[in-house]
């Protein structure tokens, strides 16, 4: 491959993460904390490649004009031409965020850590909106009873488990690559809503349902429901 293909390669590869950072695709793969670091690695990567191509080209016309010209035969590489490769998928496919798939290879159980069992008030409101994982921990570990009597409002994505409906939502830490699911079992006359379709959701937690039995997935009477589009942001922290 020649040197000039090989840092065009690069100005793609360096354009194709300022892409998802101005359009906010980038909110699919990683953290709104990574906007700055994609941003610079982006631009240096341009910066980078389009320096050496102007180097290139002035070191090729200065052998050209000189009294000879000497020719190195080496092995032909084609590795850099991977580096298309995630410039191609971010132009042409842009993966969408995960969803209802991932959650259902992540099993049938939440991850719930045990920060603390006594947790503050909720906010005002008839029905305050709280994360999926707030609630679900709330509802394994809370011993104060804050969701006692008190509707909530959640937002995720709906999922089916056999002849259940799940509301769910991914929780990152880094990236994409350790998302993990939060989920809550909803109840109630919900129709049929195909996986995937974003929800708004009122209702109260089912006292004593996210439990080590239930794999700490608590049940939430529903209320009320409507559809919503998907947030920029898909993700929880």
């Amino acid at each position: 491959m020649r040197r000039d293909t090989q840092h065009v390669l690069l100005v793609l590869l360096g354009g194709a993460l300022l892409r998802i950072v101005a359009d906010d695709t980038y909110l699919r793969y990683v953290r709104p904390s990574h906007r700055l670091l994609l941003l610079a690695a982006g631009a240096a990567i341009v910066v980078l490649a389009a320096v050496a191509l102007v180097r290139d080209r002035a070191l090729s016309r200065a052998t050209l004009s000189g009294e000879g010209t000497h020719q190195h035969a080496g092995v032909e590489r084609h590795v850099p031409w991977l580096l298309l490769a995630p410039a191609l998928v971010i132009a042409l496919v842009a993966p969408p965020a995960l969803g209802a798939d991932a959650v259902s290879r992540a099993g049938s159980r939440n991850a719930v850590p045990q920060d603390t069992d006594v947790f503050g008030p909720l906010p005002p409101g008839d029905a305050p909106e709280l994360s999926i994982g707030e609630f679900v921990q709330r509802a394994a570990w809370d011993t104060s009873g804050s969701l006692d009597g008190r509707g909530v409002t959640l937002i995720g994505f709906a999922v089916r488990r056999g002849a259940a409906m799940e509301l769910a939502r991914m929780s990152i830490s880094c990236c994409a690559a350790d998302a993990r699911p939060n989920r809550v079992r909803m109840v109630g006359d919900l129709g049929e809503i195909p996986p995937d379709t974003w929800l708004r959701v009122q209702g109260s937690a089912q006292p004593g349902s996210a439990t080590a039995a239930s794999g700490y997935v608590p049940a939430l009477t529903v209320t009320m429901f409507e559809q919503v589009d998907a947030p920029p942001d898909p993700y929880e922290y």
